[in-house]
């Protein structure tokens, strides 16, 4: 193959940044690397028409998805607003299933998730999207098992990334997949980005998903929690601290939170490891302790359950991509 051959599929209302993060990314590789096998990326949309991102920016389309024939390396079908509208258009999906055919690999970006499940190219895989919109995919497409937490899921050849930005990641991932880690990790440095995430990192974290609770006695004990992950935090001690009884508090925590107590605490505890093995050299060990986890492999149940690898494969990954 003289070069990699990568179609990123627009509509109207597509995201701009799911489609650049991109475009940009590949042919940042092929300047900075010079490979071997090149990327060619070509933007298409219906009858080739110009495509008017949400944010109101007008993105020329270069070849009209209809006359677009493979083989391709790589077919990419953006998110954006207008991603029910693309999804219920049997002509946009049609040509998209024809293409994915064609491809060596299939992947979507945010809510270009919709395109390909409606394309039945989802069926039986697991995939993710916007965390936003995660529980209405999967409620139009129970067919497919939908993961709300990753960055991107990869499944045989189908890749499916979360939301808008985590193209970035994604797109790095098929760099190193292609060309190796160096070249990957030389385009991360030379777009002032984090070297590649993890693509089982989650969307969304404790500490910046959403704002403080509402309720004063269950603020008071999320503050407690995060400062003090190595403190008692069983729902009695903390129904104690609170000066209620653990049935109330419980159902103060699910009320607020959406979630008992212990469940909440646990997912704390993992994320504050989470960032000391990133930040830190102490021995994981040393983190469990300080995460309030009895024995190393106590943290290492928590975190392959939340993460899904243990955290010495984390700190490693971490590690690598920040060199």
């Amino acid at each position: 193959m003289a070069e990699r051959l990568v179609v990123v599929v627009g509509y109207e209302s597509a995201e701009l940044l799911d489609i650049a993060c991109v475009t940009t990314t590949l042919a940042m590789a092929n300047g900075i690397g010079e490979p071997d096998v090149p990327y060619r990326v070509v933007v298409v949309a219906p009858n080739g028409a110009p495509i008017t991102c949400g944010s109101g920016l007008t993105l020329n389309s270069e070849h009209g998805l209809e006359r677009f024939v493979g083989p391709l390396d790589t077919l990419i079908v953006s998110g954006g607003t207008g991603f029910e509208r693309a999804a219920a258009d049997a002509r946009l999906v049609g040509h998209v299933r024809r293409l994915a055919r064609e491809s060596r690999r299939i992947a979507s970006v945010c809510t270009g998730a919709s395109v390909l499940a409606a394309a039945n190219l989802l069926d039986g895989r697991r995939a993710t999207t916007h965390w936003r919109f995660a529980a209405q995919l999967a409620a139009r497409h129970p067919r497919v098992t939908v993961d709300a937490a990753p960055i991107y899921v990869r499944d045989g050849n189908v890749y499916t990334a979360a939301g808008i930005t985590s193209a970035l990641d994604l797109t790095l991932a098929f760099i190193e997949e292609d060309h190796g880690p160096e070249l990957a990790r030389q385009v991360s440095r030379d777009l002032v980005t984090y070297l590649q995430r993890p693509g089982n990192q989650a969307q969304m974290s404790l500490f910046t998903a959403a704002p403080p609770p509402r309720n004063d006695i269950v603020r008071d004990l999320v503050q407690h929690i995060a400062a003090h992950p190595d403190h008692d935090l069983g729902t009695p001690a903390l129904a104690a601290r609170a000066g209620v009884t653990p049935r109330h508090l419980t159902r103060l925590f699910t009320e607020h939170l959406g979630q008992p107590p212990g469940h909440y605490v646990r997912r704390a505890r993992t994320e504050a490891a989470a960032q000391l093995l990133q930040a830190t050299t102490l021995p994981v060990a040393r983190v469990a302790t300080r995460c309030g986890f009895g024995t190393a492999e106590s943290l290492r149940q928590a975190f392959v359950s939340r993460f899904g690898i243990s955290p010495s494969r984390y700190r490693s990954t971490q590690t690598r991509r920040q060199k």
